[in-house]
């Protein structure tokens, strides 16, 4: 018996990641990504003084709203941003900007913030974020020329230049919060609202 009692949830995001914990959650999923600049999104919020946390809800509201506009039913849209102290990081464009931000992550602990939003039509019915803290260990040079080696392109993939379920685990020394929020999607409190919604059996 399926625990999931509705159509397929659209996921307007083309992350991998996401779409395995939904599905690995009994969740059946139809991936509609948004076209949307999320760098000029981030940066308008960013100039206005929106901190980490809301810039990845903004996003998270802006991804779902943009797909639901021409999809039925529940669109779930998500984002993260990546802070440490004030500086903000973004998805790193090479493997030199990779090399450049996790030299700077390097024996500092950093937060990351997972927003979620599900829109239905042009309303946003659920929303929330999330947030981990991370300390990442001292790196040495030749550590890090294995490592971004190791991973290759996927480097440029995450917010953080490291993948938590991969080879980004050898990068720290201490993870403080949820596993699922820390790949990217709160997962408990979007269950939640499913439950509340009927759309998960309880």
């Amino acid at each position: 018996m399926s625990l999931w009692r509705g159509g397929p949830l659209v996921l307007a995001s083309k992350s991998a990641v996401r779409r395995r914990i939904l599905e690995a959650a009994g969740v059946p999923v139809v991936v509609d990504p948004a076209d949307l600049d999320e760098r000029s999104v981030e940066a308008a919020r960013a100039k206005d003084g929106t901190g980490p946390e809301m810039v990845a809800l903004w996003l998270a509201r802006e991804k779902a709203l943009a797909v639901a506009c021409r999809r039925p039913g529940f669109v779930l849209g998500a984002d993260q941003t990546l802070a440490l102290g004030s500086r903000r990081f973004s998805k790193p464009a090479s493997p030199a900007a990779a090399r450049e931000q996790l030299s700077s992550l390097a024996g500092n602990t950093h937060a990351l913030h997972s927003a979620v939003a599900v829109a239905e039509g042009q309303q946003i019915v659920f929303e929330t974020v999330e947030s981990a803290r991370l300390t990442m260990r001292p790196l040495s040079k030749d550590f890090l020329d294995s490592y971004l080696a190791g991973v290759g392109e996927h480097v440029s993939t995450s917010v953080g230049a490291y993948q938590l379920e991969g080879l980004g685990v050898h990068l720290f020394e201490r993870i403080e919060g949820d596993y699922s929020t820390i790949l990217g999607l709160p997962l408990l409190p979007l269950l939640a609202f499913f439950r509340k919604a009927g759309l998960v059996r309880s």
